[in-house]
């Protein structure tokens, strides 16, 4: 089910480095709220 929504969301037409910048800013966001949800859905590493 994870792997599934992680590659959902990475099929979002956008460009890759803005994908990558939003895995890795909704991955910390994620880690500093201590929450499995970054509060952006459907946005890459949510």
């Amino acid at each position: 089910m994870v792997f599934r929504s992680f590659f959902t969301n990475m099929s979002a037409p956008m460009p890759w480095y803005r994908k990558i910048y939003l895995v890795f800013r909704n991955n910390l966001i994620k880690i500093w709220k201590r929450q499995s949800c970054c509060g952006h859905p459907g946005e890459p590493g949510c």
